[in-house]
């Protein structure tokens, strides 16, 4: 349990900081659709003027992010391979892949959405063309896309939980 634990913490770690590598380097386009409408139009100049700015930047941030991207993956792998140290049922890595799972996704909600995004001026303070958009204090205006991924992780965690169980 405290294995599981640590891991959701590792992984809630590694999104708090490619959410804050892409706001600090804004590698790609499509990291604003992650945001309202009102705050997207606010940043449509940005956005055009982007293919201007300096690449480095960009594609340092694109490196950290997809670096961190695999490390969020090999928290998983990890879990997994304890698993198989411990000889995890079926039921077992389940548990285990979707506590990981849907904590991270816990805090995706509660502290970044509510908290980071309605609560304080992150997000403002990097765009500061964004501030007094609306859709900063909008919570819950990406229901949909939390209920994809939600989707998607428990399908993901089910089809890793059967590989471990197999190995």
């Amino acid at each position: 349990m405290l294995m599981t634990l640590l891991l959701t913490l590792c992984n809630s770690i590694l999104l708090c900081l490619m959410i804050l590598t892409a706001t600090v380097f804004m590698p790609y386009r499509g990291f604003a659709k992650n945001f309202p409408k009102d705050v997207q139009e606010a940043l449509r100049p940005r956005l055009d003027e982007i293919d201007r700015l300096p690449k480095a930047p960009r594609i340092f941030g694109g490196i950290l992010i997809i670096m961190m991207f695999l490390l969020f993956i090999a928290v998983f792998i990890i879990g997994g391979i304890d698993g198989m140290h411990h000889d995890f049922t079926y039921s077992q890595y389940l548990l285990r892949f979707l506590m990981i799972a849907f904590g991270v996704k816990a805090v995706d909600i509660i502290a970044l959405d509510y908290f980071l995004l309605t609560k304080t001026n992150f997000f403002p303070h990097f765009f500061p063309e964004t501030k007094g958009c609306a859709g900063w204090q909008q919570f819950g205006y990406n229901r949909k896309q939390h209920l994809g991924q939600s989707v998607f992780m428990l399908i993901c965690c089910l089809i890793l939980a059967f590989i471990f169980s197999r190995m």
